[in-house]
């Protein structure tokens, strides 16, 4: 597998663990050990994913996936310190496509790195041939989503969505009134099979639900099966 993933991180033997066990992989890894250089080394390389740690100095991991956000829709995976539940969290908000704990199994990183990149891969291939026999327009009461040119509508007004927030909520209208768990929601959007942390979905879904619901405390599409996971709701209410 080929791609320019940048590792950013101000612990010399992150970078430096990061970048062999992915370069073993046959990725191309450049490296920044802060802020500000992660954001020029971004704009001159242009990578393809970004390994981001959270606490630096001067610009911080938040600081840089705001900015980046603001022009691109680079897959992100943060690296946090173990127990900073708020912290990752508040990555995730931010725009971050998952995130790791440390200290974290290289492994574990490559095989998220590998699905990341494989999902992409595959979305853009799924763009670039059009089957005309496939659907891609799904309309519902109150919302529409056409998958060619990944365009949403809500209420008529068009709203922008994160990949993942996209695929999501494509998934989901696809597949009308169907439950799914989190560990499904994890296996078919973000392609691993994760089963423990789910937080990466249960965040994903809140940001969702702030973009395309009325009422995001009392969901009209994206429904709560407690116990469960989520569906969608097709129906209009009573």
């Amino acid at each position: 597998m080929s791609g320019v993933i940048l590792v950013v991180d101000d612990e010399t033997n992150i970078i430096d663990v990061c970048t062999l066990y992915l370069e073993r992989e046959g990725f191309r890894v450049i490296s920044a050990g802060n802020g500000e250089e992660a954001l020029r080394m971004w704009r001159q390389y242009a990578p393809d994913l970004m390994i981001l740690d959270l606490m630096m100095p001067g610009i911080n991991g938040w600081q840089v996936c705001v900015e980046i956000r603001q022009e691109q829709d680079i897959p992100i995976i943060m690296l946090t310190a173990r127990g900073e539940e708020k912290d990752r969290l508040t990555g995730l908000t931010m725009g971050a496509d998952d995130y790791l704990t440390k200290p974290f199994s290289p492994r574990e990183l490559v095989l998220r790195v590998k699905a990341i990149m494989r999902r992409m891969q595959r979305s853009l291939q799924t763009s670039q041939v059009h089957d005309p026999g496939a659907q891609h327009v799904w309309k519902l009461p109150g919302i529409e989503l056409n998958s060619l040119n990944r365009m949403v509508t809500v209420q008529g007004e068009e709203i922008e969505l994160t990949v993942k927030e996209f695929e999501l909520l494509q998934l989901f209208i696809s597949h009308p009134d169907q439950v799914f768990s989190r560990n499904q929601l994890l296996s078919k959007v973000w392609d691993f099979d994760y089963y423990g942390d789910t937080t990466t979905v249960t965040v994903h879904i809140r940001r969702l639900r702030e973009k395309i619901e009325p009422n995001p405390s009392e969901p009209r599409f994206i429904k709560t099966v407690w116990g469960i996971g989520y569906k969608f709701e097709s129906r209009e209410p009573l």
